[in-house]
């Protein structure tokens, strides 16, 4: 099933001003997996995020979903097959109710309306959001906002999973929502974050970017476990792992 694939090479981004954002990514991401992205603010994670969807398009290099090249002749084909969760969900809900916020991927797929109303439904009752259907989004708590943005994402049945800062300013019940759901998407799913206690629930593999680059990737516990690696990139280890300040000893909860 290659159109759950993602393959970078030697992919660069120079932004209007002149600044670098990438600086040669190359990766092959297979179906199935579940990616962390890692690395210190400014490190060029949400700058490789956008160019997943086509939102931004690459000065030198080449990416491609499922064997398509990310370009302007491909991008309905590319955004029917990539969903993405915005790092503020505010960003991608705008409409009067959740349900039509939810609907509108699908609606401007070209999905017929009997259609998108059994998959707006079905998307917000995988996220546990169902309830919420005719509230508006404005009047919506952060942990509704970003299971909404998620259904939104949802309905339009992607095939990979792309989300930015998926945690970021959720109380700990509602991020421990979000990773029990995210651990039942089936999706080639890529996290940015800087939760690495959650990239270790979630995903088996982590790409470490610094300054634009690569600088690690491979297994998630052994890339959290090497000390240096995580301090020349901005990183700490995650809390799970850590040693206890007390005792000296790993804690285990």
């Amino acid at each position: 099933m290659s159109h759950h694939t993602i393959d970078a090479k030697d992919l660069h981004y120079i932004y209007p001003d002149g600044t670098a954002g990438l600086n040669g990514i190359s990766f092959h991401i297979g179906h199935g997996e579940s990616v962390a992205l890692v690395g210190a603010n400014g490190a060029g994670k949400s700058t490789l995020l956008m160019h997943l969807n086509g939102c931004l398009t690459a000065t030198q290099g080449g990416l491609s979903i499922g064997g398509y090249p990310v370009t302007a002749k491909n991008l309905k084909i590319v955004r029917r097959s990539v969903g993405m969760v915005f790092q503020d969900p505010d960003d991608q809900l705008f409409m009067p109710t959740v349900f039509d916020d939810v609907a509108f991927g699908p609606l401007n797929l070209g999905f017929p309306v009997a259609e998108v109303e059994h998959k707006v439904m079905q998307a917000l009752e995988t996220v546990g959001a169902s309830h919420l259907c005719k509230r508006p989004p404005y009047k919506l708590s952060g942990g509704e906002k970003r299971a909404v943005a998620i259904a939104a994402v949802l309905s339009m049945s992607p095939d990979i999973l792309v989300m930015d800062e998926p945690s970021a300013n959720l109380d700990p019940r509602a991020r421990r929502r979000l990773i029990a759901l995210l651990k039942t998407f089936e999706h080639t799913k890529i996290i940015a974050t800087h939760d690495l206690d959650m990239a270790m629930e979630l995903c088996q593999r982590t790409i470490v970017l610094h300054q634009g680059m690569i600088t690690a990737d491979g297994p998630t516990i052994g890339i959290f476990q090497d000390d240096a690696l995580l301090a020349d990139s901005g990183l700490e280890k995650p809390l799970g792992i850590q040693n206890c300040p007390r005792c000296g000893n790993r804690c285990t909860g």
